[in-house]
């Protein structure tokens, strides 16, 4: 344990770049890069794990009156298992202060600790369980009100927190979660149409900030060396993006009045269509955004369009297509349609970085493209997922208040950084 003062000091050092003081104003913090996997089996594994997670907690094409009230099995999801490749921030919490590092999430709107390091129970239990189900493991305990500092500017009293009783296979001591408030569905046992509070509502409640909204912006990661990110709360750092931002409402907005419930409209989700160069590969349809998913997933029939177009095979020990120098001299952009607004990746985008290939057992002159199969077929309401390496080279910005995302282009968006 350590002092307040010491936990203040130490937390607004940490912040590069730091906004002036303007009472509401948004507030930035750095996130860290963490990798923790020996080989691509165990991150696929991990990936895989939450696409499981996102198909379960979604009642996919069905009405209000036919969801069941009390499912046998709280469902939440994230699953971070034993392996993990994401960002992380550090917060402390309670009276006296304990420094935990969180995993940040966009999937969830919960926020708990207690994995690792454990919980000092300075704060006030509410007795409401929660359970949140990983397909490779667990969480379980109850909501306490505490207070958490992760600035000098943003310290939340009575912040609702999960504590684990008992969590398996998660590598940090929790998460922070910034998913909308809907992704918090059916982890408080026994209500599973209640939600909890989320970070950005308590930030709001208090003044702290005046827009529910949390920013997000990376740096590809190149090598083995930790990169940074940042999370701002409150609105954006127009430094961080160029040009305009491009907002399109998410998709709880779009299918409530139909009363449907497509596994996407539970999270960050969007409408968007994609084209390998001029050839369209997957139409206008449903799918989510997702930083703790590593990969970008494209429905079966999209997969193997896109696939078919690189002339790339699947390489039998790691699982992604894997092309030649000629064929990535040929590669064509992928080009995203969100609301009509195009966004690409361009072919360096597409690429897994190679100085990180020994990491996934390939060598370092090896090309994979960094594109995977979601398993089910255009349709199923959750078609794509836009995972770390389409964050990595845009601003996003999530804003439950006005429920929609904000996209930006960054100095990354056309960067070469995975080739070298």
């Amino acid at each position: 344990m350590f002092s307040v003062v010491f936990l203040l000091a130490l937390l607004a050092f940490s912040v590069t770049g730091s906004p002036v003081e303007v009472p509401n104003s948004p507030v930035t913090l750095p996130m860290t890069r963490k990798l923790a996997f020996s080989n691509v089996t165990e991150l696929l594994r991990h990936d895989e794990a939450r696409l499981a997670a996102f198909g379960e907690h979604s009642t996919h094409g069905r009405r209000d009156a036919d969801i069941p009230p009390h499912p046998t099995v709280p469902l939440s999801p994230a699953d971070l298992g034993n392996t993990f490749s994401g960002y992380t921030v550090k917060a402390a919490i309670g009276n006296p202060a304990v420094i935990y590092e969180l995993i940040v999430d966009s999937a969830t709107a919960i926020t708990w600790v207690g994995a690792r390091t454990r919980y000092g129970f300075g704060g006030v239990d509410t007795k409401d369980p929660v359970a949140v189900n990983y397909r490779y493991g667990s969480f379980q305990g109850t909501i306490w009100k505490d207070r958490m500092i992760l600035t000098e500017r943003l310290i939340i009293t009575g912040m609702d927190i999960g504590v684990a009783s008992t969590s398996l296979d998660v590598v940090v001591d929790g998460v922070l979660g910034i998913g909308p408030r809907s992704s918090g569905l059916r982890a408080v046992i026994g209500s599973p149409e209640r939600t909890i509070p989320t970070i950005t509502d308590h930030l709001v409640e208090q003044g702290t900030i005046v827009r529910p909204v949390v920013s997000i912006f990376f740096q590809p990661i190149t090598a083995n060396e930790v990169k940074h990110g940042e999370l701002t709360f409150g609105g954006t750092r127009p430094t961080a993006y160029n040009y305009n931002l491009k907002y399109i409402l998410i998709l709880i907005v779009l299918f409530q009045s139909y009363h449907l419930h497509p596994p996407s409209s539970n999270y960050w989700g969007i409408d968007q269509s994609i084209d390998y160069g001029n050839t369209p590969i997957l139409v206008n349809t449903a799918g989510i955004l997702d930083c703790g998913t590593t990969f970008l997933y494209l429905a079966s029939d999209a997969y193997e369009r896109y696939k078919d177009l690189t002339g790339g095979t699947v390489n039998p020990a790691n699982g992604l297509i894997q092309i030649s120098p000629e064929q990535f001299g040929r590669l064509r952009a992928l080009n995203f349609y969100m609301d009509r607004v195009l966004f690409t990746l361009i072919p360096d985008a597409q690429i897994w970085p190679r100085s990180l290939n020994e990491r996934i057992g390939g060598s370092v002159d090896d090309i994979y493209l960094v594109v995977k199969d979601l398993g089910t077929p255009t349709g199923a309401g959750l078609d794509f997922i836009n995972g770390y390496v389409f964050f990595q080279r845009f601003y996003i910005v999530f804003d439950s208040g006005k429920h929609q995302v904000g996209f930006g282009r960054t100095i990354f968006t056309s960067a070469i950084s995975n080739w070298n």
